[in-house]
């Protein structure tokens, strides 16, 4: 059956106007956003080929300009409206964090880190220097490659941290594997930084491990 001749009140549009978004299944959504499919090639089939292509929508959210250049019938236009859609999903969900304090929402903390870094490629450290009432002040990643104390420099996360007057800060970096459990070389860092950040009366307040659909905190599971 071609995507026209469905009924009217399955058409993702419609569906959404009379059950509202929650109704509606992830390629229905992006299939609303992307508007037209190709000849041989509705819509909503290329909405679900988008998903499957780069590992679900948190995948999706993650891609860039130069791998959505490369899927055939998205043009600027569309790429631009995705990659609008997929910084304002970013964007909302930092000013949760800017707003609220940040243990108020722990879950929005880990969507967030997840939203960008869980499906990165290569393994990148980050951290968040929140302010005195844990509110978010700035996200910045630090370093990128194999993670360990000697490619992670204590100095540079101390001399951000005190840029932005941080009174706390929670370190977080992905694991491109898949596993979310933290490594010797993992618990090392952290002990590392916590030394080095108490020295400036800095607290580490969690080290939030992230992959393509997990995470852990090593805050919570009494790691710290």
């Amino acid at each position: 059956m071609a995507f026209k001749d469905l009924p009217t009140d399955t058409l993702p549009r419609e569906k959404l106007l009379a059950r509202g978004a929650s109704a509606l299944s992830d390629a229905e959504l992006l299939a609303i956003l992307l508007r037209t499919g190709l000849a041989g090639c509705s819509v909503l089939q290329m909405a679900q080929g988008l998903l499957d292509r780069f590992g679900g929508l948190a995948g999706l959210l993650n891609t860039g300009d130069q791998a959505l250049h490369s899927v055939k019938g998205l043009g600027p236009a569309k790429r631009a409206e995705m990659l609008a859609v997929m910084e304002l999903a970013k964007r909302a969900t930092a000013q949760q964090l800017r707003e609220r304090e940040v243990f108020d929402h722990p879950g929005a903390v880990k969507h967030y880190l997840q939203l960008h870094l869980g499906h990165r490629p290569h393994e990148i450290f980050a951290v968040l220097f929140l302010d005195s009432q844990n509110r978010l002040i700035a996200m910045e990643e630090m370093f990128r490659g194999t993670l360990s104390q000697t490619s992670v420099y204590p100095r540079e996360v101390a001399l951000r941290a005190l840029h932005h007057h941080a009174a706390s800060v929670i370190l977080t970096h992905n694991h491109p594997s898949g596993s979310v459990l933290p490594s010797p070389a993992d618990h090392a860092l952290t002990a590392t930084l916590k030394q080095a950040l108490g020295l400036l009366d800095v607290r580490v307040l969690d080290h939030i491990i992230v992959a393509q659909g997990a995470n852990h905190s090593m805050a919570e599971a009494g790691q710290l």
